[in-house]
């Protein structure tokens, strides 16, 4: 009876095994694949580019004077926002001593003109030699140029009083302070450095060779970090470096990006051609050879494949391969050929 128990048992574990096997071998394994086409690619090399904006400048005194305030670095500005102040109380001083001397002019020219008046009525009755009226138009003249000329200076001391205030061109983030609240400007000093965050481009240097290859409007990828984004070429320099023979490149990347920057450039380093081409995650590649796994009425084979040219996710592929070939592109890391396999969306 035992030895009948014990027998029972090894044929159940026999069984069951057997099952297992069975069950395994005839489960079809979900990949993702990429159909093979014919595309346009051209190959491609990394160049370093970094990240600029559009307006970045060290903005300067205007007028000579003891700073009372300068921004703090990191301090966000609109467009007229005042960054930095200069003490302009001299400067008010002169305005009142110009508002007085306009005052003085003016009660002188009223007082020519009144004389100017009663003489031309005089000169008529001969009551007054033409002589002295004369001399009160040369005066009443003389006045109403010195009012011109006040209304000048004071015009001037408005707009230096004005400009006592630097204020910001454009909107931007305060990043550099070169003088601080206390200290003496002169005329022409740096005070700040404004940055305009928001308008970014990408300058980049490229050979002679790669220059005709580029033409205002191509999209070019842009890496960042290992990130990928795109950016537009808006600006082609036609005249290269002396020293280096290069060429610059200026893109508007279509994604934000913070000046300052250092990104990779692809660039094209030859005219694209059509090949043979699938999505890089085809690829298996091992120590000593790079293949593909190609599904063939949900069966795989494995393909001895070479690479060519690549362009952002596709890459040439030369081998045993055709048009319309499905490739496994996700699920295919256990995959052996032969295994059977059910083909399912991304």
């Amino acid at each position: 009876m035992k030895i009948f128990i014990v027998l029972s048992l090894a044929l159940l574990v026999i069984y069951a095994g057997s099952a297992q096997a069975g069950g395994h071998t005839a489960a079809a394994k979900p990949v993702v694949v990429d159909v093979v086409e014919l595309r346009k690619l051209a190959p491609t090399a990394l160049y370093s580019g970094e990240v600029i904006s559009n307006f970045d400048a060290r903005l300067a005194a205007e007028v000579e004077g003891r700073l009372t305030w300068v921004a703090e670095v990191g301090t966000r500005a609109s467009k007229g926002d005042i960054l930095a102040e200069v003490d302009d109380i001299f400067l008010k001083k002169e305005r009142n001593e110009e508002m007085a001397v306009i005052q003085s002019e003016q009660a002188k020219l009223d007082l020519y003109s009144k004389d100017v008046e009663r003489y031309q009525r005089l000169v008529k009755e001969n009551n007054v030699a033409e002589s002295q009226l004369d001399q009160s138009i040369s005066d009443q003249k003389i006045a109403s140029s010195n009012i011109i000329a006040a209304q000048a200076r004071l015009a001037q001391l408005n707009e230096r009083i004005a400009r006592s205030r630097l204020r910001a061109p454009y909107n931007g983030v305060v990043t550099e302070r070169f003088t601080q609240g206390g200290e003496w400007a002169q005329s022409g000093d740096p005070l700040v450095r404004l940055v305009d965050v928001e308008d970014p481009e990408i300058q980049v240097r490229v050979p002679q060779t790669v220059f005709p290859l580029i033409a205002l409007g191509d999209i070019l990828p842009v890496i960042n970090d290992g990130h990928s984004i795109e950016a537009k070429v808006e600006t082609i320099v036609p005249v290269g470096t002396t020293a280096s023979r290069l060429f610059e490149l200026r893109l508007k990347p279509l994604a934000p990006i913070l000046p300052g920057t250092l990104v990779r450039v692809v660039i094209p380093t030859a005219a694209p051609r059509e090949v043979l081409s699938v999505d890089r995650d085809a690829l298996v590649i091992r120590k000593d050879e790079i293949s593909v796994f190609r599904v063939n009425q949900e069966m795989t084979e494995q393909v001895p494949v070479e690479v060519g040219v690549g362009s952002d996710q596709y890459v040439e592929i030369i081998g045993a391969i055709e048009a319309g070939d499905k490739l496994v592109t996700r699920g295919g890391e256990r995959l052996r050929p032969g295994d059977k396999v059910k083909i399912s969306g991304n």
